[in-house]
């Protein structure tokens, strides 16, 4: 298997996943004054190029003084998925007319007065850490006191854990 087609199985995989859980959490992880907030943020789509693509709330001051691109850690989980994604990777707020203007002919069901209130923010996957979760099975109150104490005396409940590098 060539590197290209390892890398757009491992693409897919993650598209999936994150479809799967369809929001996270946006860390701006840049140390600027001026960077958007933390938000909880819904995946409008996932590029064939490993971009991720999501709307935040438009920040008060002129989005012209924010850096131009910034590190970004989202966040995917969700309740009742045995999963949960970390992913890192660089990001970029769409100011570029053009490019917004692709994007809505792109995703028709979108109004243009979004960007009003809205900015356009898309994150080039670098880092992907898939961790999978034990499921919780159902137990009676004395099962749930003793695994309770015996949690002390063993690792944690994480069963796998993988990592991806899209990007690369």
């Amino acid at each position: 298997m060539s590197a290209t087609q390892h890398s757009s199985q491992q693409l897919n995989f993650l598209k999936e996943k994150i479809h799967q859980i369809g929001s996270a959490i946006f860390f701006n992880q840049s140390d600027a004054v001026l960077k958007l907030p933390t938000s909880l943020v819904s995946t409008l789509k996932v590029d064939e190029f490993g971009y991720i693509w999501f709307f935040v709330k438009r920040p008060v001051q002129d989005v012209k003084q924010f850096e131009a691109d910034f590190p970004v850690r989202l966040d995917f989980y969700k309740k009742g998925v045995e999963y949960f994604l970390q992913i890192s990777g660089k990001g970029w707020m769409i100011t570029d007319p053009e490019e917004m203007y692709a994007f809505l002919e792109e995703n028709e069901d979108i109004h243009p007065r979004i960007f009003e209130e809205m900015v356009l923010v898309k994150v080039k996957m670098q880092r992907a850490d898939c961790h999978e979760t034990a499921p919780r099975p159902k137990v009676n109150l004395l099962q749930q006191a003793l695994n309770t104490v015996t949690t002390f005396f063993r690792s944690t409940s994480q069963v796998g854990h993988n990592t991806f590098f899209p990007a690369s």
